[in-house]
């Protein structure tokens, strides 16, 4: 189900949006403030499609939304917003019903939890069948809970219009109190995927926070023919989508990011083991999967 959607670019320079952009609590008493646009796009610009899955995110996926904003205001280039509300329970569909009316954003919906990886998926092959020129358009993933920092987007886009087609957020730093049991899994990852046809200048198969050339996801979602993208979720899911886009991708680099999980606003549903196992299992199907030959390129 689309809940709504309302693409459009800002204008600027209103003294209304600074002031709700200081306080983002008046957008509910004054909605129709921050309707500062028309619906236009720059051509030849690059369109930037952010994905955004959210289960329960009530708490974080509104403040993610205007940090989006203030950074898309200092860095000149059209978006959309895509935000899957993955059968959440805790008013997080509440959250995003007024943001949907002023911001240039979708929102998807699932009556029932269908998981991470179902989720990605589903934005992607949304954001493919919209994106007009996916040679140049980028797709963004990232997570609701904003222990991803949209600070570091435009270093991922700059990469992929320096001729990039992947660009991952390299996590070198993963914020205060981190548990020790998540440093060691990640540690292990690497040991665990040894042998996964991953693509070269891959350094953080795990992250969720990545840009995509959408040519590359329009011709890895060819390559299946309707067959489902991912089916593993977590850490796994990354690992599998990273693994279906590596024939399709001419070179993957990576940008160092921080993990900002002390941003999080709610009990930690990451088990590091679980998430080992998970990668384990995955990579054991993946050695096993025959190896996929790029189709050429004919994407717009």
């Amino acid at each position: 189900m689309i809940i709504c959607a309302v693409p459009y670019r800002e204008q600027r320079g209103s003294r209304a949006a600074a002031q709700i952009a200081r306080h983002p609590a008046l957008l509910k008493d004054n909605p129709a403030a921050w309707r500062l646009s028309v619906p236009v796009t720059t051509a030849g610009t690059t369109l930037i499609y952010f994905c955004i899955p959210a289960w329960n995110e009530a708490a974080t996926v509104g403040v993610l939304l205007w940090k989006i904003r203030r950074v898309m205001e200092e860095f000149p280039r059209d978006y959309e917003i895509l935000v899957l509300d993955d059968g959440s329970t805790d008013g997080t569909l509440d959250v995003l019903a007024p943001y949907a009316r002023v911001l240039p954003l979708t929102v998807l919906r699932e009556e029932t939890r269908k998981g991470y990886g179902p989720s990605i998926e589903r934005l992607i092959r949304e954001t493919a069948g919209r994106a007009s020129h996916p040679r140049r358009d980028v797709l963004i993933t990232m997570q609701a809970d904003f222990t991803e920092a949209p600070e570091d987007v435009p270093g991922l886009i700059r990469k992929i219009e320096g001729g990039a087609d992947i660009v991952e957020g390299t996590v070198v730093s993963e914020g205060r109190n981190v548990p020790r049991s998540l440093r060691l899994a990640r540690r292990g990852v690497p040991f665990v995927l040894h042998g996964v046809g991953l693509p070269e200048g891959s350094r953080d198969p795990v992250s969720g926070f990545r840009a995509y050339r959408i040519s590359v996801l329009k011709r890895t979602l060819a390559d299946r023919n309707g067959v489902p993208l991912l089916h593993a979720d977590g850490w796994a899911a990354n690992v599998e989508l990273l693994h279906a886009v590596a024939p399709h991708s001419r070179r993957t680099e990576g940008l160092e990011v921080e993990r900002r999980y002390e941003m999080r606003q709610r009990e930690s549903r990451f088990r590091p083991w679980s998430a080992v196992v998970d990668v384990w299992n995955i990579s054991k199907k993946l050695r096993r999967s025959p190896p996929v030959v790029a189709a050429p390129d004919s994407t717009g």
